[in-house]
Order: C-alpha cells, then sequence, then structure tokens
C-alpha cells in the first residue's frame, strides 16, 4: 500500500496524461473500520483499484460500482456503507439513494460506518479541428478560452496559423477512439475537404460537423459514399455547422459552432443523469 504523497503522484500522472479513473476519499467513520477518514483510492474504468485503501470486501464492491457510474455519467458520489441495525433505524435498504447518498450493506465483524465520496476524473472535453481556416482559428480560440482542450490537425505548413494547442497532428491521422468526450469541426474551405470529412467520419466523436453550405456538403456526402463510407457514418455528420444565429464573420461562426457543441455536450450530461436517477 502506498502512502498518500503516492496517491498524489499517481492521481497527477494519470490527469496528465489524459487517462480517466475514478478517485475515491473516505470522509467519515463511525466505530470499527478498515480504513479511516482520508483514505483514498485510485479506480480505473473497469473496476481495478489501482493504488490506495478504502477498506476491505465490506466497502469495495459498492464503491467499485458508484466509480463506474460516476465514470459513465460523470457525476460523483456519497456511498455510506451501515451495518444492518443502522440501515433499519434510519429505514433504508441497501442499494437505495436518499439526498444523494447511496446506501449499501456492511456485513463485516466489525459493523461500522463508511462515507465515501467517489468523484470522476475524466480527461478534458477536447475540440478537434480539421484545417485552418480563419473559421478554424477563431474555433480554436474560442475553445482554448471555455475550456476545452484543442487539437489541431493540418499540414505542417498550416499549423503556424494558430498561435496554440493542446495537441497537433500533421495531416488527418486522429486515433479512431479516445479516452473524454471529442467534438470534430471540419473547416478546410476547400482545401482537401473529401479527405478531411473521409478521415473525420472515421473516428468516434460526440460531434462531427462541417464548414460549409448544406449543397456542398451533400456534394462530398455522395462522393463519400462512392469511396465506400456508410451511411451511417455519413448520418452523422452536421452540416451547416453550427446554431442558427445568423453569423457571418469568423469569429461569429466560431460562436455559433462552439454554442452548438456545448449543446450537444450538456444535453448528453443531463439525458445520462437522467437515466442513472
Amino acid at each position: 500500500m502506498r502512502n498518500a504523497l503516492d496517491i498524489l503522484d499517481i492521481i497527477s500522472a494519470r490527469k496528465v496524461a489524459g487517462e480517466p479513473f475514478a478517485l475515491a476519499t473516505v470522509v467519515r467513520t463511525v466505530s470499527a473500520t478498515a480504513a479511516k477518514a482520508g483514505a483514498k483510492a485510485v479506480i480505473l474504468p473497469d473496476g481495478t483499484i489501482h493504488e490506495g485503501w478504502i477498506g476491505g470486501g465490506c466497502a469495495r464492491a459498492a464503491v467499485i460500482k458508484a466509480a463506474k457510474d460516476a465514470l459513465a455519467d460523470g457525476q460523483s458520489r456519497l456511498v455510506s456503507v451501515q451495518p444492518p441495525d443502522a440501515l433499519d433505524e434510519n429505514r433504508m435498504k441497501a442499494g437505495e439513494e436518499h439526498e444523494g447518498v447511496r446506501f449499501a450493506k456492511n456485513m463485516c465483524p466489525s459493523q461500522g460506518t463508511m462515507d465515501i465520496f467517489v468523484e470522476p476524473v475524466l480527461p478534458r472535453p477536447q475540440v478537434v479541428i480539421f484545417g485552418s481556416s480563419p473559421v478554424a482559428v477563431a474555433i480554436a480560440d474560442l475553445s482554448r478560452r471555455s475550456g476545452f482542450s484543442v487539437t489541431i490537425c493540418a499540414s505542417a505548413t498550416d499549423q503556424s496559423a494558430f498561435d496554440e494547442a493542446d495537441r497537433r497532428i500533421e495531416g488527418y491521422a486522429l486515433p479512431v477512439s479516445e479516452a473524454g468526450s471529442r467534438f470534430v469541426v471540419v473547416s478546410t474551405q476547400g482545401r482537401g475537404d473529401e479527405a478531411a470529412l473521409q478521415a473525420a467520419l472515421a473516428v468516434d466523436a460526440d460531434y462531427i460537423a462541417f464548414v460549409g453550405s448544406r449543397r456542398k456538403a451533400e456534394v462530398l456526402k455522395a462522393a463519400l459514399e462512392k469511396r465506400g463510407v456508410t451511411p451511417e457514418r455519413l448520418a452523422r455528420l452536421k452540416s451547416p455547422a453550427g446554431l442558427d444565429l445568423g453569423a457571418i464573420t469568423p469569429d461569429e461562426i466560431a460562436i455559433s459552432i462552439l454554442a452548438e457543441i456545448v449543446a450537444v455536450r450538456r444535453s448528453s450530461s443531463r439525458l445520462t443523469a437522467g437515466v442513472r436517477a
């Protein structure tokens, strides 16, 4: 078992690497318990306790389930592991939730109570921009200031159009899947539109949009269908990109696109939370 400083180092390293995990922290104990207040554990998406200690089997199953749920919907949980007598006294049953607390039964001989706070630690949502048009540059700037991680996919010569980026990819070789949410915007402005769209539609993303007219998008989709891109993939493409704000300038168009990305991101969170509630 590692000490607290080791756990903090692991947490920091996983955050820097953009690797999702849940952090479980014992916040209160009553009577005899294996773990004490302040104990922490890093829990991976598959339920593995990577490092740390939150007690034995008395709390483990309930905390791991809470960690998986938290990573799935991005919402923190408070788990209260109590002996049967305490649950009966409070008229609660194992598995029930009340006022934000999920209750679990402690069947260990210690018969203590542990409250564990479980919080998801997820990579920053990522805006991926294909191309280096004025709209692309404006989206990158606005996205960074709005808390998104920004990935630029453009040729080596076009990368200089962007002052800052969290990641730069020469060309369109974006990984098919990555941890966290991704929102992809193709703004190539006539320079390799078809290649960029084909690459964008091949990846897993929460949102894929093309900056261009609806007519141009339909022409490009027809060409991509002939190349073998499936109708299901093509149906994911949003064009014209952005909310209909009457935008004209590159900055206004960027605002409309980022507003749409925020709407997609937040509506997805609300829907997941509603399903879990």
